[in-house]
């Protein structure tokens, strides 16, 4: 990440003044300094920087031994922080954050080159436990959903104006309109003790989200997603796309369930997610209206087969006894009171962690890519199945031709904390080697270099058509939603045609691209107005 080059500065100084747990070090390479003797040497300088520093040592790159300012090209900052890590690791320690400047922002003529500022901790790399849900927000445009995950993250009361959504991991224009554009990421836990809520105190840090996933004992992950209808493809990838364990869905007590509320319920409904209905923004409404939507949200939960679980009538313990197959717990919330935040967090912090796929080898959808300066190229999503470890071995792809590419994990990340490894459930980053961050696109995967992945891009389905104004015929082409893969594809039914209502089995062709799919795999399809959901049946 970039910062104030200020904060660069004032390390310089502190570092040239008193030394202790500050260390300048103008570039590391494996040759030289993993070489024998050399790397057993700087382990046991990191270690001292470390201890000097109360547990914390600061690591000042591309910098000269006194502290003036060299930088370095990109693909030595990439190698230096390979080096650095590797060091770290040995002298039980980890790299916590790290801070890039371009040497001439920071002063200094040379602008193609990088200084860093990497801050190390005492300790090896937090390796997340088993019991992390990963839940899944839906309903209408401004209904409150990253309002109501905004308050449990924090525990902090709305100020009635929206304003605890911007503790999500959102983009600037999307607080400026008050409305989200994209998917957005919270996350808080609950410790053993008790089972008391670990929340977030400055949830605009990234090292306050990292504090989370180090302190908590449990960890509820939200993938928030869109509730305006021109971004229903965002949601929907954001329902299919990742490894969701529930399902929460919001209904405004001063609008109603509305046309999306009812989509959104049918997709979650369609993927077999199991959900929960929470009314919000109880406290601007009187009871007498809250009360009609509640029994509002009951019917249109029967209309859709489902058996509607009040919370405050049955409780905790039965609603999360019952949840699914058919059940759907509901409860009255509002972010400005915080009323119904309690029970959602026993709600949560009690909640079973849904079963993983038998698969045992690791599988990861790309949802997001980004560049990092002085870390390259980083794949982000939620690890389908398996385990994935620094340093291991993988492919990428399929690309545009069917190949796939060998990539190196270099590193892990979740939430901003770095892990030694991730496993299925886990929402990541993973920091690659061997491509670069142009090549990487939405719905290719991640699988084990030793595998023998196969790209389709035909396909024989089940599938139930939800709505459509007419018939499917051969050639309808609506946009299939698969894992992260959002694209337009070709459908061919058996017997020439599907009406609303149907089931039947279609081929299935992808109109530009193969990707990595497997029978049994579930996918919503769309095109206008019309929506039905399937099965990936055969893929020879």
């Amino acid at each position: 990440m970039s910062a104030d080059r200020s904060v660069l500065q004032r390390a310089i100084e502190r570092g040239e003044r008193d030394g202790g747990s500050i260390e300048f070090k103008e570039r590391l390479t494996r040759e030289v300094h993993l070489a024998d003797g050399r790397m057993e040497s700087l382990v046991a300088q990191l270690r001292h920087r470390v201890l000097s520093g109360d547990g914390e040592a600061t690591y000042v790159l591309g910098v000269t031994d006194d502290g003036g300012l060299a930088g370095i090209d990109p693909d030595a900052f990439t190698e230096t922080m390979d080096v650095l890590s590797l060091l770290a690791d040995e002298a039980d320690a980890h790299i916590a954050d790290v801070e890039t400047w371009s040497a001439g922002s920071a002063g200094n003529g040379n602008t193609d080159g990088l200084v860093g500022l990497a801050t190390l901790r005492e300790g090896g790399m937090f390796e997340a436990d088993d019991d992390h849900l990963v839940v899944g927000t839906a309903g209408h445009v401004d209904h409150g959903k990253s309002t109501l995950v905004g308050t449990l993250v924090t525990g902090r009361a709305d100020d009635g104006q929206g304003g605890t959504r911007g503790f999500l991991d959102v983009q600037p224009h999307e607080i400026e309109r008050g409305l989200s554009a994209d998917l957005s990421y919270a996350v808080y836990g609950f410790d053993d003790e008790g089972g008391e809520p670990v929340r977030m105190d400055n949830p605009h840090r990234k090292s306050d989200r990292a504090r989370i996933v180090e302190e908590a004992d449990r960890l509820v992950s939200f993938v928030d997603t869109v509730g305006h209808e021109p971004w229903l493809r965002t949601t929907i990838r954001g329902l299919v796309g990742q490894k969701l364990d529930y399902g929460l869905l919001v209904v405004a007590a001063d609008d109603g369930p509305t046309k999306t509320t009812r989509e959104h319920l049918g997709i979650l409904l369609a993927t077999e997610l199991p959900t929960i209905v929470a009314v919000t923004k109880a406290d601007a409404v009187s009871d007498d209206r809250l009360a009609a939507v509640e029994r509002e949200v009951e019917s249109m939960l029967r209309d859709a087969g489902q058996t509607p679980l009040l919370i405050e009538r049955h409780g905790i313990d039965t609603a999360v006894t019952e949840v699914g197959d058919g059940v759907v717990p509901l409860l009255q919330t509002s972010a400005v009171t915080k009323q119904g935040v309690d029970a959602l967090d026993r709600l949560f912090e009690a909640l079973p962690k849904r079963a993983t796929p038998e698969r045992e080898e690791f599988r990861l959808y790309v949802d997001r890519s980004y560049k990092v300066t002085g870390v390259g190229a980083v794949a982000s999503g939620t690890v389908n199945s398996g385990t994935v470890e620094a340093g291991d071995e993988l492919l990428l792809g399929p690309m545009a031709d069917g190949s796939f590419r060998e990539v190196e994990a270099r590193s892990i990340e979740m939430h901003y904390h770095r892990v030694d490894k991730a496993t299925a459930g886990r929402i990541v980053g993973i920091a690659l080697k061997g491509v670069d961050e142009s090549e990487i696109e939405r719905g290719m995967a991640l699988v084990p270099r030793d595998s023998d992945p196969k790209p389709v891009r035909t396909f024989e389905a089940e599938v139930m058509v939800l709505n459509h104004p007419t018939r499917i015929q051969a050639g309808y082409e609506p946009v299939v939603h698969l894992e992260t893969v959002s694209e337009a594809a070709v459908f061919e039914p058996e017997g020439g045609r599907l009406l609303p209502g149907d089931t039947g089995r279609t081929t299935v062709r992808f109109k530009f691209r193969p990707y990595l799919i497997e029978e049994g795999q579930r996918f919503v399809f769309r095109e206008g107005s019309s929506k039905g959901v399937g099965t990936v049946r055969d893929v020879t």
